[in-house]
């Protein structure tokens, strides 16, 4: 921003000398011209005042001495040089006066005033004054020299003053950026100083109100996961003890039929407890107070998804077929365990309930990635530009799992994208590291 108030600056002080300064050097140069043919005038007048009324009659007429570089001649009626220094033949100027009238004009590199002498309503000579043009078109020079001076000068003063107001108009905005991206990677305690111009304190007030409401949301959303957190936690261990109780109470052949089910409800508690646990851990207020999530095999993940679902396809007569490149170990792969355990699901869920035919998962290597495709014999109902927006559903869903599960795949740099709207296939991309 600083270089760019700079540059309209200098431009405009540049257009502005450009659209004066030309004239006004056209102007010293028509008025040092001007000025020059005065004192020729003037000279010749004082001169013609020493010419006498016997000048027909040879008289010897004594000019006075002219100043500086100025030449002085007289020309009679029959313009031949009587006396002083100037061109044996007369020039036009000196032949033009002889008319009766005073003329002036550029010969042979000399300025030339012509004045006639009267006497008795009759000219009877012609007072030449001169004087060289390269004297006179030094002074122009000088005078141009001056002005491109006075012009450096006002170029130098706006660049100094346009430097000084940008900096007056930057360092405010360069420290709302910096708040602002102070608030981007998470503190948002960051706050700005309203300063500069009424305006720019305009935008630091309203971006410091609009972190306080920030703040204040988020911090009733941490609330609220603390409360749902404890809340939700001393049901589930309440459950999962009673679960563990009547498991150890179990001693008859008729209760042991039971144990099944129970054990597999006990391990849904605990799974879900754990969910819970890792939802609330990767919802941490900021990048540097959530937790790192811990790793799992990747190949364990793949079993325990083979477990849950299979089952559950089976039964709507669907296939699972999990597959994995050849380039791909079973237990050296370590994934966000976490994460990918959830993205899965949600996948998985989501093509059970709006996908149909023979749901596959695909585990391709990509050197400094994995991706992990989910497909089915499906199609996408809804739009793909909103796919992943929350309240997007396809069916009766609420639509926030596909949201849910970029939004956590996001948190650990990875990426979730529809690959293919018909058949369905979404690919989850996950860094190696």
């Amino acid at each position: 921003m600083r270089r760019r108030v700079v540059r309209v600056a200098v431009t405009a002080v540049t257009v502005a000398l450009i659209l004066f300064g030309l004239p006004l050097a056209v102007v010293a140069q028509r008025l040092i011209l001007s000025e020059e043919r005065g004192e020729l005038e003037r000279t010749a007048l004082t001169a013609a005042a020493a010419v006498g009324p016997g000048f027909g009659a040879a008289d010897p007429a004594e000019l006075p001495r002219a100043e500086g570089d100025k030449h002085v001649a007289v020309y009679d009626a029959s313009l031949r040089l009587h006396v002083g220094q100037g061109p044996a033949a007369a020039d036009p100027a000196v032949r033009a006066a002889i008319t009766g009238q005073p003329s002036d004009g550029i010969v042979a590199g000399e300025i030339v005033v012509a004045v006639p002498v009267f006497s008795a309503e009759t000219v009877i000579a012609v007072v030449r004054a001169s004087t060289s043009s390269g004297v006179v078109w030094q002074w122009v020079l000088v005078a141009w020299w001056v002005l491109a001076a006075l012009a450096a000068a006002a170029l130098v003063g706006s660049v100094l003053v346009a430097r000084r107001q940008a900096r007056v108009l930057s360092e405010p905005l360069e420290a709302l950026s910096r708040a602002a991206d102070r608030v981007a990677d998470g503190d948002l305690r960051a706050r700005s100083e309203p300063a500069g111009v009424t305006e720019i304190q305009r935008v630091a007030i309203a971006q410091n109100a609009m972190l306080d409401r920030l703040t204040s949301f988020l911090l009733r959303e941490r609330h609220f996961s603390a409360d749902a957190s404890h809340q939700l936690r001393t049901p589930l261990a309440r459950l999962q003890l009673t679960l563990d109780n009547l498991l150890d109470a179990m001693t008859t052949p008729a209760e042991a039929a039971l144990r099944p089910g129970l054990t597999d409800a006990a391990e849904q508690v605990r799974a879900l407890e754990a969910t819970v646990t890792d939802l609330l851990q990767l919802s941490g207020p900021t990048p540097d107070e959530a937790p790192a999530v811990a790793p799992r095999a990747l190949a364990t993940i793949l079993s325990d998804v083979e477990t849950r679902w299979h089952g559950t396809l089976a039964a709507m007569g669907r296939r699972l077929v999990i597959r994995k490149d050849t380039g791909i170990g079973d237990d050296d792969v370590l994934v966000p365990g976490f994460v990918v355990v959830e993205i899965l699901a949600i996948l998985l869920q989501n093509a059970v309930e709006h996908g149909r035919g023979t749901v596959v998962v695909d585990v391709r290597d990509l050197g400094d990635a994995l991706a992990l495709d989910v497909a089915d014999e499906g199609a996408v109902l809804v739009s793909p530009t909103t796919v992943f927006e929350r309240g997007q559903s396809g069916g009766t869903g609420t639509g926030i799992g596909l949201a849910l599960a970029r939004s956590m795949v996001e948190s650990i740099g990875g990426r979730l994208v529809l690959a293919s709207v018909t058949p369905t296939r979404f690919s989850c991309f996950l860094p190696r590291s």
